[in-house]
Formats: C-alpha cells, structure tokens, sequence
C-alpha cells in the first residue's frame, strides 16, 4: 500500500479532430544528425540545464549522468506502478521491458529552476513555462536571452535513447507562488497506432502517452506530497530541503553497442570535449559547471580540459579571448563585429587516446593532430570543431576558439540545426548569410597567417605535457666518443631531428680531447660509438664519453613543456657536461647558432640529477663511472627544428 491519494495510470492520446502531431514526427525532428545519439544527449541536455540555472543559487550548476539497474528493493514498485493502464506491448513494449532487469539512465541537474510554470498548455504565466515546453508542446522557441536551445527539438534525444521511447520526469521548481514544489510525470513517445478504446470504438492514436495523476480532465504530473511518495517507491535521488533541479530519468537505454562501464567512459570524455568551457574558472574564482558520471555506484571522472592534453591548446586559445592576443573578427560589408577568436599554436606528439576518448575525438573528426577552431555562441557550448588547413609538420598543431558577440548570438543560433552543431549560412537569408559566411573567411585568413607566418604565439604557450616523443625518432639517436647526439623536437612550435658532432674543447688541463666523429666507428648499444682500443688507448686512461638512456622526449617540468634527454657518463672521472644548441630552418636544412635579429633560440634550463633536482646552470661537474641517469632539460625554440648536442670534458687538475 501506499500513502498516495490516487495512484498514477497512463493515458494515452487520441487524435482530435482538429489533429496533432503524430510521434514520429517529433522524434524525427532532429532529422539524421552526423554525431552519436550519447553526444546529442550530453550537448543538449546540458544546454537545457545551462538555460535553466537558477541566477540566485550561490555555486555552479551541478549536471550529472548516472547509467545502472533498478535496485531489488524498488523492482517491485516500478513494475506495479508502471504497468497501471499502460497501452498493450504492440504499442508500448513498457511490460516487457518492466519484466526483466530495468536499466536506467538518469540525467540531473541541480543548481536549476527546475521544469517550473504551467502544468498545462492552455494555461498563461507571465514567467517561465518550462514544464509545458518540455512535456507538452513541441517547437516552442527559446525564452531565455542567449540561451543554448532555440525551439527545444533536442529533448526528442530523451526519447530516442529509451528502447521504448519513455522517460520519467522528477523536478523540483518554485510555482506561480513562489513555494517549492516537486512534480512528477512519465512520457513516451514511440509511434501512431489504431486501437479499439474503452467503448468498443477503434480509434487513431498519436503514439504519445503520459503517466501521472488522472484524477481531471487530463493527465497531470503528480505534485508536492504525492511527487515525493512516488520518488521514495521508486528509488529516485530526493532533493534537498532548499534545492531546484531536475531529473530525467530514460528507461531501457539504448548505448549504441557499448556495455554500461564503457559508455560511462566514452560519456565522461564527451562531456569534457563538448562541455570544457563551463569547467573553466571565471576571473572571479567561480566554475559555472561541475560535471559527474557514474556507472552502477562506479564514479567515471570527466578529465580536466586544463590538463588533458590536446584540450588544453583550445583552453590555452580561450584564455586569449578577453587579452590583447585575441582579435576581433568583423564583416566589412555591412560593417559588423562578428566575435572574438584566440588562436595557439604549439608542438603535439601524435595522440594515443584511450578508446574513450578517441571514440568521443573521432565525433568531432580530431584524430591525431590538431588544426581546429571551436565555434561558440555567448553561452559558451561548444558548437564544432571546424577544421583549418593542416600545418604539414607533423608534430605542430594549433587550435582556435571563435565566441560569437552578443549582438550576432541570434544571427548563429537561427544557422544551427535542431543539434546545434553547426553553422551553415545556406539556412540564412540576406546580411544574416554573409556574416556567417563571411566568419568562415575570416577563420581561414587568420589560420593562413599563423602558418605562413609562424604565428605570434603567446609567450607561457609551452605550459603543456605533450608527452612522449615519437618512437621513430628512436633510431635517430646517437653519441660518439666525448659527445652526444640527441634526437631533437621542436619548442612551441618546432619539430627536430637526431645529430652527432664532435667535441673539439680544449679539457681544463691543457691537454687537448677531440672526439670522433664516428664516421668510421660502428655503433652500438643504446646510442654510443665504440671500437676496439688500440694498445696506447689501453694503457691511457679512460676517455669520458656520453651513454645515452632511452629516447628524448617531451616532458613537463614545473609545468612547462620541455625536451628532456637522458644519459650516463661511463667513464669514472669527474666532467663537466654542456649542450651545444642550434637551430634549422624547416625546409632550408641551414644550420643557425646565431638567432636573428628578434628570432629565439633553444635554451639550456638546467641539468636534473637522479633525485629529481634541477641544477640551472650552464654547465655542471658530474662524477661518472656509473649507470647514474642525468637529464639535460632544454627549452625549445618556436618555429624551428631544434638542434641539442650534449658534450663532456674530463675534469683535471687541482
């Protein structure tokens, strides 16, 4: 038994005689989109939430996605009270799927007004009527001012993902009254159908269905004491005493082939590429957003856009939008200011996602480079990623982001489709089509001086990990007796390559060490020269030479990006390490020591000893004779193949 006043039955919609919209016409509406249904889920149900916070709650919004089963202790109560005048499975497969394990997804958010205003669609208020725009009507446009949506199609993605095209619908908002009020209803939408009604007469009916109190004239959500009652039988997340919020929860997901763990994953990577911009913290120290996927009691952490890499690029562009390195891009004819755009470019070694994350790169056609700009309205949800010309080096890439002004916002949101995730200006009329039109001239002109012109990049852009060099690089590494070799990649916006030189110092002594050139020497081993010694060599002492440990790499240091190389010293003696650094101009092969005017150069940051302490010195005394690992630590130059060569002399004398 129950505490409820009257127990919840479906209704099921008749054709009226003036007519209505069929359900295949409302699940249509989001005609054949090119990304998955789970990235439409996270773009427009976040949208939604984004448009409905609350302007007087103190933190951010508080959006979440939680996939798994109804529990033993609420099975029982789905299947009673769900079951309650729901049409036959030919029509509504809702039994079937109540029979067996029932797996839920439930989308939140908190921090919201909630789906408040009138229950029903004839009714007049004068604030928001968001809960008749989500249950009852179909095409209403936006009303908030630069909000995400535009006519609410997107709420059809609920629908879509359900197997059976049913969604529950649990909020908590302020009425006309302004006292809290928790509302509950269930939704379907699957198709139109003809059905023999209660009086024997056959009928045409819509294909959409609700589920709540019927107590009047038409089905209404259960509300106040009765909404709670009914969350508590379910099992549903309750509100707190002060929250607003909704949740929506979609029953017998469809995960496109994926079991729930790993669509948990492939959720909390798309949340991050789709959303990152309200991850960001605001000037004044607030985040707008915080974002939680769970899996059956499992938490899937979103990654940090700040830290995960190539995200951090466009967070290091976004950065530029409020800075005097951003531009400003306008129309000439009619003269009109379109939006902002900060553009960085930067070395990235090939990316190696995990399968989540490169599922969810491959919907906004990423792969392994970057060379993309991400289009955002006022709201700051991203709409694409639009892709620019490639940079042709292999490791350079760049990345954008373009925001469009306030007084455009309407402009590019009448150019989106029902996904929001483009903007085609072929939808437009008039100046409204050459401004869009004309925002891609300007992407593709700035992205054309960046790479014919190296870029200005930003003096703080190597504040990334890109990670691990290449392994092709890998052969490339070499040494000869007194010097080394590196394998060379570029700075900020370099690429590199491996050399060889001799040491032609003069040792502290006096006397003189010249290294060999290798040219008639076999290599071996992990990058050094070597060759069988002569009988003087013999009986002189051991000459110091570099051993090279493993590959260079990019690594962080202190949160730069740097090159790192690794070495030994064999021979035991004390030495005195430096770097010889240079640079080559891509496509030329010269070989510059001396910067131009105005040009950078690599730099030496420091020597790392085996704890881990950097020793910022231009030189630095080892004692060798060990398998002691050391690391010269480099800082790129931009713009070119940089050139690193370590060498060692033999410390003498007193």
């Amino acid at each position: 038994m129950t505490d409820l006043r009257t127990e919840p039955q479906w209704y099921s919609q008749p054709y009226p005689p003036e007519g209505a919209s069929a359900a295949e016409g409302i699940r249509n509406q989001l005609g054949r989109p090119e990304l998955d249904l789970l990235t439409i889920l996270v773009r427009e149900a976040a949208q939604n939430s984004w448009d409905a916070r609350d302007a007087g709650h103190g933190g951010p919004v508080r959006f979440g996605i939680d996939l798994g089963y109804v529990g033993p202790a609420h099975a029982d109560a789905w299947r009673r009270l769900l079951s309650n005048g729901a049409p036959s499975n030919e029509h509504l497969a809702l039994r079937k799927v109540l029979r067996s394990g029932i797996r839920i997804m439930t989308v939140s958010d908190r921090g919201t007004n909630g789906l408040g205003g009138p229950t029903r669609a004839h009714q007049i208020s004068r604030g928001r009527q968001d809960f008749i725009a989500f249950v009852r009507n179909v095409g209403e446009p936006r009303d908030t001012k630069l909000g995400g949506g535009t006519y609410g199609f997107g709420k059809a993605v609920f629908y879509l993902l359900s197997g059976i095209g049913t969604v529950l619908v649990h909020t908590r908002c302020r009425n006309d009254r302004g006292d809290l009020e928790t509302r509950l209803m269930g939704c379907a939408l699957w198709h139109s159908y003809r059905a023999v009604d209660a009086k024997g007469n056959e009928r045409r009916y819509t294909g959409r269905h609700w589920w709540g109190d019927a107590s009047g004239d038409v089905i209404d959500p259960l509300t106040g004491a009765d909404a709670e009652e009914m969350a508590r039988l379910l099992g549903l997340a309750p509100f707190g005493a002060e929250e607003t919020g909704t949740s929506i929860v979609v029953l017998d997901p469809q995960l496109d082939g994926m079991e729930p763990r790993e669509a948990a994953a492939y959720l909390a990577e798309t949340v991050s590429w789709h959303l990152w911009p309200k991850m960001l913290e605001r000037a004044d120290g607030t985040v707008p957003m915080q974002f939680s996927v769970t899996c059956e009691g499992r938490d899937f952490p979103v990654p940090d856009p700040r830290a995960t890499s190539p995200l951090n690029i466009f967070v290091d562009a976004y950065r530029q939008l409020d800075t005097d390195e951003g531009r400003t891009l306008s129309c000439q004819k009619p003269v009109r200011q379109l939006g902002r755009m900060g553009l960085v470019q930067r070395p990235l070694v090939p990316l190696e996602p995990s399968p989540a994350a490169r599922r969810a790169m491959e919907m906004v056609q990423i792969e392994r480079s970057v060379h993309h700009v991400a289009l955002m309205r006022p709201a700051e949800l991203v709409v694409t990623y639009w892709p620019g010309r490639e940079t042709g080096a292999e490791l350079l890439s760049y990345a954008g982001v373009f925001r469009a002004t306030e007084e455009m916002d309407a402009v590019y949101a009448e150019a989106e489709p029902p996904t929001h995730d483009a903007w085609n200006h072929q939808r437009l009329e008039g100046h409204d089509r050459t401004f869009v039109r004309t925002t891609f001239t300007r992407l593709k002109e700035a992205v054309d001086e960046l790479l014919q012109l190296g870029g200005a990049v930003r003096a703080g852009s190597a504040n990334v990990a890109l990670g691990a060099a290449s392994a092709r690089f890998s052969p490339l590494v070499g040494g000869a007796w007194g010097t080394g070799g590196a394998t060379d990649y570029g700075g900020t916006s370099s690429v590199g390559r491996a050399v060889a030189a001799p040491d032609d110092d003069e040792e502290p002594s006096g006397s003189r060490h010249r290294a060999d050139s290798g040219t008639d020497r076999k290599r071996r081993g992990s990058g050094t020269a070597d060759s069988s010694p002569s009988t003087d060599d013999t009986a002189r002492a051991p000459r110091p030479r570099v051993k090279y440990a493993g590959e260079t790499a990019y690594e962080e240091r202190f949160g730069h990006s740097v090159l790192v190389q690794a070495f030994t010293l064999p021979a035991p003696m004390l030495q005195r390490v430096r770097v010889e650094l240079a640079v080559v101009l891509p496509g030329t092969g010269n070989r510059e020591t001396d910067p131009p005017a105005g040009a950078a150069m690599p730099g030496l940051v420091g020597w790392e000893d085996p704890a881990g302490t950097l020793h910022a010195s231009p030189t630095f005394v080892i004692e060798g004779g060990d398998d002691t690992t050391w690391r010269a630590v480099v800082r790129p130059a931009p713009d070119t193949i940089t050139e690193i060569t370590v060498k060692t002399q033999a410390v003498t004398g007193s």
